[in-house]
């Protein structure tokens, strides 16, 4: 087929079923890029520069010809690893039956179609469309480019959902309980996960690094959108997650939102957070320590850093929870019509799988 144009719906559509191609310069990409996209840069980032660089300093014409220097000897290359990319990509089994293309009976045959983009939909899309079209792939080339998946990514966060949030203080769990809801067939967004972070001070500690905030975006932006009309749950976070922000309209929406609290008595908490943080290095947990010592104040900042050294984590911890819990207390408030929105699930013991019957059942009581 002849290169299609498509739109931002039609990508999310069709790579679930075909591989995309981000043909922009490898720095761009490592900033971020459309989820699962794969790399297949036309330029390197100093061919980049020096193709701008000639645009603004001499002509357009020259900038095409030192492009044209640097894509003629890759043709090859390209073409091989898009036929790498193939042999190795998985298509997702789709439920979706609306597939905006020209002739939807290909959608489930052709096994040689790939989808382009670079930043605009200018002339570094075209020109690899054109040589894999050339070379005999089916191409859906997005129009606007990824600025316009940008757009479209901004938007999601100004929509409305369904959504309910798990609260409950530091040390219950509640990231267990997420993924123990996801288990019993219950859509959730692990905003921590997405994020490489467990939201407190020590919450990059034996984590990756973190993505940039517009990686972030749009990996939430592509979950929010794929629960767009179910109800969803998500872990009761602070806006901020280690480097990175909660989109304003997003946050917003989760602040009016049921929380479903559990309630677990300090020290089962403080058994589980001793538990969980006290076999990471010493000086990692000091240095965490020295970061919030503002907060938690001097006398309390020497009494945990000096448990930690006598090898008492467990006083350490208790400091620090103590802390936490007056840390949350003030953001679990900081809500309108608190009263209505919240519902406390008492617990015993920080155990996902009871834990999890319980939401379900208060749910269900509150529905």
């Amino acid at each position: 087929m002849a290169i299609q144009e498509i739109s931002t719906d039609q990508l999310l559509l069709l790579s679930e079923k075909y591989p995309v191609l981000d043909v922009r310069s490898p720095g761009e990409y490592l900033h971020a890029h459309i989820p699962g996209a794969y790399n297949l840069p036309l330029f390197t980032d100093e061919e980049r520069k020096i193709i701008g660089t000639s645009y603004k300093q001499e002509s357009r014409e020259k900038a095409i010809k030192f492009g044209l220097d640097f894509f003629g000897v890759k043709m090859r290359g390209m073409i091989e690893e898009v036929e790498k990319i193939l042999q190795r990509f998985e298509p997702i089994k789709s439920t979706n039956p609306e597939i905006f293309i020209t002739n939807p009976d290909s959608y489930e045959k052709n096994s040689n179609a790939v989808i382009v983009h670079c930043w605009r939909g200018g002339m570094r899309s075209a020109s690899v469309a054109w040589l894999l079209n050339f070379y005999g792939f089916d191409v859906y080339l997005l129009q606007g480019g990824y600025k316009i998946y940008r757009n479209w990514v901004l938007k999601q966060f100004e929509n409305k959902y369904d959504c309910n949030i798990i609260g409950g203080y530091t040390g219950s769990g509640k990231t267990e309980l997420l993924h123990g809801l996801q288990k019993k067939g219950h859509p959730i967004i692990d905003l921590e996960g997405l994020a490489n972070h467990k939201g407190s001070a020590f919450g990059a500690l034996g984590q990756p690094p973190q993505p940039k905030q517009e990686m972030f975006e749009n990996l939430l932006a592509e979950k929010l959108n794929k629960y767009s009309e179910k109800t969803f749950w998500l872990e009761d976070e602070s806006q901020r997650i280690g480097a990175l922000n909660i989109p304003h309209g997003f946050w917003n929406t989760m602040r009016t939102k049921l929380v479903f609290f559990i309630e677990i008595p300090f020290e089962q908490r403080l058994e589980y957070i001793t538990s969980g943080y006290g076999a990471l290095e010493k000086e990692d947990l000091i240095n965490a320590i020295v970061r919030i010592k503002k907060r938690l104040g001097p006398m309390e900042t020497k009494m945990a850093i000096g448990s930690l050294i006598e090898d008492n984590v467990k006083e350490c911890f208790r400091v620090l929870l103590y802390y936490y819990d007056k840390t949350y207390i003030k953001g679990l408030q900081n809500r309108g019509n608190l009263s209505v929105l919240l519902n406390k699930i008492d617990c015993s013991n920080v155990d996902a799988i009871v834990n999890t019957e319980k939401i379900i059942s208060c749910v269900t009581v509150n529905t």
